[in-house]
C-alpha cells in the first residue's frame, strides 16, 4: 500500500503506479449476490448450466460487479493520511473489455491521472485496470473520480 502524509503530497503523486491489489476470487456466491442486489438476473451470470453451453463456456461476473470492487480494490492501494472525509464523485470513463469467468481471480492496478484543487480538498482521479489473472487483456478499464476532504 501506497500512503501519502498529506493531501499536499498526493497532489506531487500525478503519473504514480500505485501498485496492485490482491487478488480476489470471483465466486458464484459473489456473483448470486449481486444479481440479487441489483436484479440483473441474466442467465449469463446465474444459471451455470445455460451458461455452460453460451458464449464464455461458464457464469460471468456482470460488469458492474468488477467497478464495483475499485471500493475494495482502492482502499487496497492507498491512504491519504490526514483526511476527514473521502467519497467517490464518479467515474469518466468505463469500459468492459473482457469477462470475468466464475472462479477466476481479479485484481487492479491504479495509476494517478490527476489531482485538482477543489474547494476544501482535493479531487483525484485514478486510471484503473482489472485485470483477470492468467489473461491477457484486461477485464475493464475505469477512470474512477474520489473527492478526499482535509
Amino acid at each position: 500500500m501506497t500512503t501519502f502524509a498529506s493531501i499536499s503530497e498526493l497532489v506531487g503523486a500525478v503519473g504514480t503506479h500505485l501498485g496492485y491489489s490482491d487478488w480476489l476470487e470471483i465466486t458464484q456466491e459473489r456473483i448470486n449476490d449481486f444479481a440479487e442486489a441489483t436484479d440483473d438476473h441474466q442467465w449469463i451470470h446465474v444459471d451455470p448450466v445455460l451458461a455452460a453451453s453460451g458464449p464464455f463456456g461458464t457464469t460471468i461476473a456482470h460488469g458492474y460487479l468488477t467497478l464495483s470492487l475499485a471500493v475494495r480494490f482502492v482502499a487496497e492501494l492507498f491512504e491519504v493520511q490526514g483526511v476527514s472525509m473521502g467519497v467517490n464523485y464518479g467515474t469518466n470513463k468505463v469500459r468492459f473489455v473482457s469477462p470475468v469467468p466464475v472462479g477466476s481471480k481479479l485484481r487492479a492496478g491504479a495509476v494517478v491521472a490527476a489531482v485538482d484543487e477543489i474547494g476544501g480538498g482535493v479531487q483525484a482521479t485514478l486510471d484503473l485496470t482489472f485485470e483477470v489473472e492468467g489473461s491477457e487483456k484486461p477485464a475493464c478499464v475505469a477512470q474512477v473520480v474520489y473527492r478526499m476532504y482535509a
